[in-house]
């Protein structure tokens, strides 16, 4: 059975231009749920767009998989009055609906998980033709001529005892081919339900609103830590490893200034049988060649969504984040340091970073920052 995962997304947005790329938690929009999707149990999953920068983003950052790809969007299915199932349907009919399973994900719904996608699809498995993802909230609803909706209000009832209502959120939806070919439409006769918090509700459609739901994504990545043994630690380059900045020769070559005891704690670690990880969004020779001088040979050069690249070697390791410790210093590393069982933060890092990061070390980048996070991990690590 042939399950596919379809994310649309557009070019121009109203409320919030290049909404779908901007970075929310340090990663662009559309990588939380493109992220959820790649560890689901989907087959294929494929981001239909006609925004060039995303479909280069999508064709360099993901070389490691051919489980996503990235489709060129039809002119007439991005317009503003396009509706999400002309894109649908466009697409299916292109692959001659070659799938038994679409799945389509909302990328504006970064509480999407891989979870509540594989609940999706095991409903499809207990005689559904189609699910939609809801949200129990309990809010009374009222209409505008003053009555109300969904509770009498001369008997208002304590919140525990209401069962309030269920709210289609827009984040997951999947149907059998049959449904999207025969019905021309996301949902069958048959429809299931899948609950998702109730965070999921909220939609990002203002600067506000962007605030709430980034804020929100921290703390559930962080209600995720667990107290476990460091087994890999795992360090950003620029800003960690060098002071951030570059100095530049007549010739136009530049040069980085790296502090040799961070070097030496990383080898210490190395003895105590810590796996150590580069991951930079850089893709420099210089460093590429300072690594290989201090034999890590775990060097990623030039990654831009480094939650996913993160997640995957976990998932390959065979280990959950809580074995992992992160350095950072800007705002990209911000999924990673709010995910992992121990992050740290140089003491010159952005205000955000330092904000998020459970230890802020008292030694800045390029001078003994990376020594000081080795100490700590090797000396916490004693506990287990």
């Amino acid at each position: 059975m042939k399950k596919i995962g379809f994310i649309p997304l557009r070019k121009g947005s109203k409320g919030i231009p290049g909404k779908n790329k901007r970075k929310m938690v340090g990663r662009p929009l559309f990588t939380w749920v493109l992220g959820a999707a790649y560890f689901s149990d989907l087959d294929e999953v494929v981001v239909y767009t006609d925004d060039k920068d995303i479909i280069n983003f999508i064709n360099k950052e993901y070389h490691y998989t051919t489980k996503i790809k990235v489709v060129e969007r039809t002119e007439v299915t991005a317009t503003d009055s396009a509706s999400t199932e002309s894109a649908m349907l466009a697409y299916a009919e292109s692959i001659d609906y070659n799938f038994d399973v679409f799945c389509l994900l909302q990328a504006t719904s970064p509480f999407t998980t891989s979870e509540t996608i594989n609940k999706s699809l095991e409903k499809l498995n207990q005689g559904f033709d189609s699910t939609v993802s809801v949200v129990n909230t309990h809010r009374f609803l009222w209409n505008e001529d003053g009555t109300p909706i969904n509770y009498d209000y001369k008997n208002r009832p304590r919140r525990q005892d209401f069962n309030g209502l269920l709210v289609e959120n827009g984040a997951v939806y999947t149907c059998i081919k049959s449904v999207l070919k025969e019905k021309q439409n996301r949902l069958g006769d048959k429809v299931g339900i899948v609950k998702m918090p109730e965070d999921a509700l909220l939609e990002i459609d203002s600067e506000s609103d962007w605030i709430a739901i980034e804020q929100l994504l921290i703390d559930r990545q962080q209600r995720q830590k667990q107290a476990s043994k460091i087994t890999h630690f795992v360090l950003d380059v620029d800003g960690v490893f060098t002071d951030g900045s570059i100095t530049y020769t007549k010739e136009g070559e530049h040069t980085k200034r790296f502090d040799m005891r961070d070097g030496m704690g990383l080898e210490i670690l190395r003895q105590f049988g810590i796996n150590v990880i580069i991951m930079t969004s850089e893709n420099s020779e210089l460093v590429a060649k300072r690594m290989q001088k201090l034999q890590i040979k775990d060097t990623y050069l030039g990654v831009k969504d480094k939650f996913t690249l993160l997640n995957k070697i976990a998932k390959d390791q065979g280990l959950p984040l809580s074995n992992f410790a992160y350095i950072g210093d800007d705002v990209n590393d911000l999924a990673n340091i709010c995910t992992v069982g121990w992050s740290f933060a140089p003491n010159n890092a952005t205000a955000i970073v330092k904000l998020n990061a459970d230890v802020v070390l008292s030694k800045d980048s390029a001078n003994g920052a990376i020594r000081e996070a080795c100490e700590f991990i090797k000396t916490y690590n004693k506990r287990f």
